[in-house]
């Protein structure tokens, strides 16, 4: 796959600003198409450069696949980090490192969280438009909060999604998506975890993966030595996964 192929364009889908890639012939229709969000804290073209990456591990995808970036709607300069965006803000205690009890804040909405909702199924109507594909031949994942805000999209959606991709992430409102995942049986999911993530330890990205599987979705879970970080064989896995979305 040439790298010089592709084509990268900055836009603005729905309520977000983004950065599509692909490496279509020009005026082709996509046969699937993959939003990918960023985590807490990162530039909201953070992740672009997975692109190329995911495409050099299964090159169909740069032949049929539009990859869809968006930037997080909410800025965290306040935290000295005037690059970085963000889905929603965690609290204040968790930002400082003085409390990081992910088992209670599991069971928790948010505050934000419904405005992140908002933004990012505005990207997806955007996108299903502009690419004339259904929800259906829509794939949607992040990494760590990313991961949360597109499982808590992929949820909520009036059609099922074409699959969900889950990057060290972890269960919020746990009430409330293991009742919406009654409607998303059979869903494909691909997750991934460190099993030395400092961040979002392991054991959240295990309770994430029991709840979706007792909810009835078919989840791909992948542990992998190390941080809170993106992983070469996690990444070679999800290339796999995006590819056996396209069906054929």
């Amino acid at each position: 796959m040439d790298r010089r192929n592709l084509r990268r364009v900055a836009t603005r889908l729905g309520e977000l600003d983004c950065q599509v890639v692909d490496g279509l012939a020009e005026g082709t229709v996509p046969d699937l198409a993959v939003i990918i969000c960023h985590g807490l804290g990162a530039a909201g073209t953070d992740l672009v450069s997975l692109v190329p990456e995911l495409m050099a591990m299964e090159p169909v995808l740069a032949e049929r696949v539009r990859f869809v970036v968006p930037a997080g709607p909410l800025t965290m300069a306040q935290w000295g980090m005037p690059q970085g965006r963000a889905w929603f803000h965690l609290p204040e205690a968790f930002m400082r490192g003085q409390m990081r009890d992910w088992e209670a804040y599991s069971k928790e909405v948010p505050e934000g969280l419904p405005a992140a909702r908002r933004a990012l199924m505005s990207v997806v109507d955007a996108l299903s438009t502009t690419s004339k594909l259904p929800y259906g031949r829509i794939v949607l994942g992040g990494f760590s909060q990313g991961g949360m805000v597109t499982t808590d999209v992929a949820l909520r959606l009036e059609e099922r999604p074409a699959g969900l991709f889950i990057l060290s992430g972890t269960l919020i409102a746990e009430a409330e998506w293991k009742q919406k995942a009654q409607a998303r049986q059979g869903l494909p999911v691909f997750q991934g975890h460190g099993r030395h993530d400092d961040v979002l330890p392991f054991a959240t990205g295990e309770r994430l993966r029991d709840a979706l599987v007792q909810s009835g979705l078919s989840v791909d879970f992948f542990p992998f030595d190390g941080p809170h970080t993106l992983d070469v064989e996690e990444l070679e896995r999800l290339a796999a996964f995006l590819k056996a979305r396209l069906g054929d």
